[in-house]
């Protein structure tokens, strides 16, 4: 059974996990300390440790949670789906979702991958390369004919078009959804 100080440390666990995720978006792993994380979050740099044992946890433990639920995610919406070009857009749309509200996780895994832990970034490689696959999958079950190579190389291009959300975030959130779920599905129809 989960209680009251249970779920406190858990809030407070995603807590420090989302500001940190801002704060390193904003200026580099490097550039931001524990005592500034802890601040942002009301507490001292040194309570920090009761929930991570270092600001390199912080920075594996977000990206390996990031990763571990796109994929879990993402095999629920294959499962519900009613077949391969249904998953596929189940699969655009919940990673549109994602990346227009995971924008500072983009930014942090893009630019911090070299201070991840390498045990770390062995983990998330491995998530990433299952989640790939999981796309590459219903693309091989909608068109036979598609290589693997093929296949993965259209679910990273389309990776591409829909985590550049910090970049070309320009209209209001519902209008960009709708066209990188459009330009997505439209590019991996590769016709």
């Amino acid at each position: 059974m989960t209680g009251p100080s249970t779920e406190a440390a858990v809030g407070r666990r995603d807590q420090i996990l989302s500001t940190a995720a801002t704060l390193f978006a904003r200026r580099g792993f490097h550039g931001v300390s524990v005592v500034e994380i802890g601040a942002a979050c009301g507490i001292s740099g040194p309570a920090l440790y009761k929930h991570f044992a270092s600001k390199d946890q912080v920075l594996a433990d977000m990206l390996v949670s990031i990763s571990e639920r796109l994929l879990a995610v993402g095999r629920e919406r294959v499962v519900a789906s009613a077949g391969p070009a249904d998953a596929v857009r189940r699969l655009v749309d919940w990673h549109v979702d994602f990346a227009l509200q995971h924008q500072a996780l983009i930014i942090v895994q893009d630019r911090d991958w070299s201070s991840l832990p390498d045990d770390a970034r062995d983990r998330v490689r491995t998530l990433q390369r299952d989640y790939v696959d999981l796309w590459a999958d219903q693309l091989r079950a909608i068109d036979p004919a598609l290589s693997p190579d093929a296949a993965r190389a259209r679910a990273h291009a389309t990776f591409g078009l829909i985590n550049s959300t910090p970049h070309s975030g320009l209209l209001p959130e519902p209008d960009m959804r709708d066209l990188l779920a459009e330009m997505a599905v439209r590019a991996l129809d590769g016709g």
